[in-house]
């Protein structure tokens, strides 16, 4: 009797554990279906407002919170090159709520500050780039002829030039050492807080000049306040059509790619990532969002979550390389 109690009870009792586990399994997959609810999702932008990165977060914010059916915002969190704001976001719970909005500049940081409280690739997993901007090579008006002018008063000047980023290692950054190491050119870095703060030192005349976001910088170049003398894609920028590439002015190998992404902490659930995916590259491809995109001279840029994460671990390895030849470090 009592061998047929005991047996009576581990029946029972793995009964009970068989439906406390289904039980969790339900709830865990309908607060995965329920995402996000009327949660506010936050996306922090580790730039300035007003930076190229930030304009294109605020775009895809405006559009992504009616497509969830919540609210999206933009939460600047500038600094350290991006590294803040970063960051923050590696170290948020990985529920899909808080998102990070980065540059190609979020793969330069590893190799230039020391000791970063995240890692870059095991930290953070790629939901979707979202766009291509060119950088556009301007100076004050009338500080420069063209291209080949800035090139050989750079070089008649060894290290009495100077150029500005929006920080170490940010994309602004990156496609200026591009140009100078192609052009051979010696000449003094000046980072900068974000992208505002260098626009106004180069239209002021106290930085030489400064590979701006074509988003950024396209009003003041129409406006006439800063002088746009090549971009630096590998092709011409249709908001631009008159300015060519700085391979077409006369420096090979000086093309470089700034995309702006969508990033969320490692281990965030794979549905919520591929939602997510989804509706940016929805948002990506209306003719709305293509059509601000032009004006503002860039362009979408999407890719599936996996294709992503291969592409940040390619374009991590060619970032260190420049940051090897060109010295980049944070001083």
């Amino acid at each position: 009797m009592k061998k047929t109690f005991n047996t009576w009870s581990r029946r029972q009792a793995l009964t009970a554990a068989a439906a406390l586990a289904a039980i969790g399994t339900l709830g865990v997959a309908h607060a995965q279906n329920a995402w996000p609810g009327t949660q506010p999702i936050k996306l922090v932008v580790p730039f300035t407002a007003g930076s190229g990165t930030d304009i294109v977060a605020r775009l895809v914010a405006e559009k992504l919170g009616p497509a969830l059916g919540t609210s999206v915002v933009v939460d600047n969190k500038p600094g350290a090159g991006g590294t803040l704001g970063a960051a923050i976001t590696a170290k948020a719970p990985a529920d899909g709520y808080t998102l990070l909005v980065h540059s190609a500049g979020h793969l330069v940081n590893p190799w230039i500050y020391k000791g970063l409280s995240y890692d870059t690739i095991k930290d953070f997993t790629g939901i979707t780039p979202m766009a291509s901007l060119p950088n556009v090579l301007v100076t004050a008006p009338s500080h420069f002829a063209n291209v080949q002018d800035l090139v050989a008063k750079a070089k008649a000047r060894p290290g009495g030039l100077n150029y500005g980023s929006a920080g170490n290692g940010s994309a602004t950054h990156m496609n200026a050492e591009v140009f100078r190491l192609a052009a051979g050119l010696d000449a003094q870095h000046v980072p900068f807080r974000g992208t505002p703060e260098a626009m106004t030192e180069v239209m002021a005349g106290r930085v030489d000049w400064f590979f701006a976001p074509m988003v950024s910088a396209l009003p003041l170049i129409k406006s006439g306040k800063l002088q746009a003398l090549a971009v630096g894609t590998a092709k011409r920028s249709p908001a631009l059509p008159e300015a060519p590439t700085t391979v077409e002015a006369g420096v090979p190998g000086s093309e470089y790619l700034f995309w702006v992404g969508l990033f969320a902490p490692a281990k965030t659930p794979q549905p919520v990532v591929d939602r997510l995916q989804a509706e940016v590259a929805k948002i990506m491809a209306s003719p709305e969002l293509k059509e601000r995109l032009d004006k503002l001279g860039a362009e979408p840029f999407t890719m599936p979550s996996a294709q992503f994460n291969k592409f940040i671990a390619d374009e991590t390895a060619k970032a260190q390389q420049v940051v090897k030849a060109a010295s980049i470090k944070v001083d």
